[in-house]
């Protein structure tokens, strides 16, 4: 087995982002819980690449130092040249949580002080970073903004993107040095961002945000990238899944990859399927709308229950048995926590954690953490009661924690569905979970019609 990158995504929709563009490329990977053993790598065959899914977006600065430092020891002892950690293409992220900053601080302990390659455009994604500043499109109004003007991104209730250079943003949050290599030094060719990305990380740089505005940079980025993975030592990499498409088109253009790779177009439609949603972004709320408009079951999601400890479990039963009675009646069942950044549910599940003395910051990161983990156990007892076939996840602190609490051993991709969230299949785990299908994606990503296309299939 000759691994050329292993990887770690932040959360669970970011992870499959990951996976997606590695496997539709042709190579053989798979996306752990745990960072797997050498018996867990040989059962899955000659792997080119594999990840494991996180969910350090939705942690505190203490919960990373606790957790990740075993993860990055293990990935760089599995004999990737590149490891690479995954955060979301908005890098939405901030001090006090989903630190990308700290995250890079405790990978110095693991792969050493060499500078830190931060890959911020994915243009396949409408992603776009120049000279330092990023710019994403949104699917509200199909327009590109610069991040802190974004209409989803501005608003994001755990982590507002507020400023769009993102050495700033990320300065934040580490002491780190950091620098910017510009997109013309790409344009000016190989030997000049090769002499660019010396010169910077001979001034001081410790880490250097890569611009990317087209395929073509991106392409630079992933040689670049594969320069760096050269030598002994491994090397840690930042960013979005940039880095994948990056290192996937480098491979091909210097023949190292197959120009076929399999078809994963097709997939069948299923009778019924089980969504939850724990996003409150305004195109969420709009999924969640065409969902219940196609007939699906609405099973609006108390918080203010599911949160008090006194209710918890009864509000969690009470789900279960609404959605399989829903399921058996021929509805498929729609799960949802907000319809919308304003939803009143969203200030009245906070407001339950201040009142039993949790700092509104606090409250709020925590009350989407035990949300979470409160669906997956819902989720968890419906496949339990049905048998379904279909899973449909939205949010990524949802995704993170609903996929958690159904244990799988691993992902692998099934098929096409939505750009950044493509049908995974979920490969061991308890009874009910193994073989299932499932698609988790981003509060951002997808079209207004992406559940009951998900449900559909496509010939």
């Amino acid at each position: 087995m000759s691994l050329r990158l292993a990887f770690y995504g932040d959360d669970f929709t970011g992870s499959t982002d990951a996976l997606e563009v590695l496997a539709f490329a042709g190579l053989n990977t798979a996306l752990f819980l745990q960072p797997p053993s050498a018996e867990d790598l040989a059962r899955f065959g000659a792997l080119d690449a594999f990840g494991v899914a996180g969910d350090s977006r939705a942690m505190s600065p203490a919960e990373m130092d606790a957790h990740l430092p075993a993860v990055f020891a293990a990935l760089a002892r599995s004999g990737a040249p590149l490891v690479h950690y995954k955060v979301c293409s908005t890098f939405d992220s901030a001090p006090a949580i989903g630190s990308i900053g700290r995250a890079m601080e405790l990978a110095r302990a693991a792969f050493g002080p060499a500078a830190v390659p931060v890959v911020a455009g994915t243009p396949a994604l409408q992603r776009y970073c120049l000279f330092g500043h990023l710019f994403a499109r949104s699917a509200t109004d199909d327009q590109v903004h610069r991040i802190d003007r974004h209409p989803i991104m501005r608003t994001h209730p755990v982590t507002p993107m507020d400023e769009s250079d993102l050495r700033l943003h990320l300065g934040r949050q580490t002491a780190l040095t950091m620098a910017n290599l510009a997109f013309p030094h790409f344009d000016a060719g190989r030997a000049a961002a090769d002499a660019r990305w010396d010169q910077l990380v001979a001034d001081g740089a410790q880490a250097v945000l890569l611009d990317s505005a087209t395929p073509a940079h991106l392409t630079e980025v992933g040689r670049l990238l594969d320069r760096l993975g050269s030598n002994e030592a491994p090397r840690f990499v930042v960013g979005s899944s940039g880095a994948e498409y990056g290192l996937v088109q480098w491979w091909r253009e210097s023949r190292r990859l197959a120009a076929a790779a399999p078809a994963y177009d097709a997939f069948a439609e299923v009778d019924l399927v089980l969504a939850v949603s724990g996003s409150a972004s305004l195109l969420s709320a709009r999924q969640v709308d065409a969902a219940l408009a196609a007939g699906y079951a609405d099973l609006a999601v108390d918080a203010v229950r599911l949160l008090d400890e006194r209710t918890a479990a009864q509000e969690t039963e009470a789900l279960v048995a609404r959605a399989v009675a829903a399921l058996e009646r021929g509805a498929s069942a729609m799960l949802h926590t907000a319809r919308g950044p304003q939803d009143p549910r969203i200030e009245a599940g906070i407001a339950v954690l201040q009142a039993q003395g949790l700092e509104r910051d606090a409250a709020r990161h925590a009350a989407g953490r035990l949300v979470g983990q409160r669906l997956g156990q819902v989720a968890r007892a419906v496949l339990q009661r049905t048998r379904l076939q279909r899973l449909l996840l939205s949010g990524g602190d949802t995704s993170s924690q609903v996929t958690q609490a159904l244990a799988p051993q691993a992902l692998v991709i099934a098929a096409r569905l939505a750009r950044g969230a493509p049908l995974c299949r979920m490969v061991g785990g308890p009874p009910g979970v193994d073989g299932v299908e499932v698609a988790l994606k981003g509060g951002q990503m997808g079209d207004t019609e992406f559940f009951e296309s998900a449900r559909r299939g496509r010939r």
